[in-house]
């Protein structure tokens, strides 16, 4: 993980990321990169629209990067994922309890998974958004005790990690996996297109 005013042009693309799992996504894909952490207030603004607010994240991580960088070469790739039900958005679980919470609005229902992915460079910014329908089974109780005490949702949205132990909660999946996971691969491989770093 870098300072921003360390970035080698010669690599070209920055993940303002601190995930290991969109690290390692990239990284599946055969790309290239530095990571950059943006440090951003993520507080949703009062009646701000679910893909606005995930939108808009993703734009501002980028930004934030992209100003302590003064090699325009530089692309700077950030995203921000969110769980919806409607238009209530999951965050990460405060505690247990708060966990609990999203869990049994979770349980036996649909929700969406929207990751909004952000390309910054030589000024111009391109926005692609992903939007995955989860259904999960019945939680029950017992479940939840045991999901907890694994210390896997602590920092997930949702509550939950689709790769994880929460795998065996879904029930059905409906749109991109990588998607659920942080990171829309397809999605990410367009625009990386764009500015000549794909590798497929």
């Amino acid at each position: 993980m870098l300072n921003p005013k360390d970035v080698m042009s010669t690599r070209r693309l920055v993940l303002a990321s601190a995930s290991p799992r969109r690290r390692e996504l990239l990284t599946a894909m055969g790309v290239d990169f530095d990571i950059c952490v943006a440090d951003i207030d993520e507080s949703r603004i009062e009646d701000e629209l679910a893909e606005d607010f995930v939108i808009r994240l993703a734009r501002e991580k980028a930004q934030k990067i992209c100003a302590q960088i003064s090699d325009e070469n530089v692309a700077i790739l950030a995203a921000d994922t969110i769980v919806v039900q409607g238009e209530r958005v999951f965050s990460k679980p405060n505690d247990e309890k708060h966990a609990r919470r999203i869990w049994q609005a979770l349980s036996g229902n649909k929700h969406q998974v929207m990751t909004a992915v952000c390309l910054l460079n030589k000024g111009k910014n391109q926005i692609r958004l992903s939007s995955t329908d989860v259904e999960f089974g019945r939680i029950t109780d017992d479940q939840m005790t045991r999901y907890w005490s694994t210390g896997e949702p602590s920092d997930k949205a949702g509550a939950y990690a689709i790769q994880g132990f929460a795998s065996a909660w879904v029930k059905q999946i409906n749109g991109s996996y990588s998607n659920v996971v942080g990171l829309p691969l397809r999605e990410v491989n367009q625009l990386l297109a764009e500015v000549g770093l794909n590798w497929l």
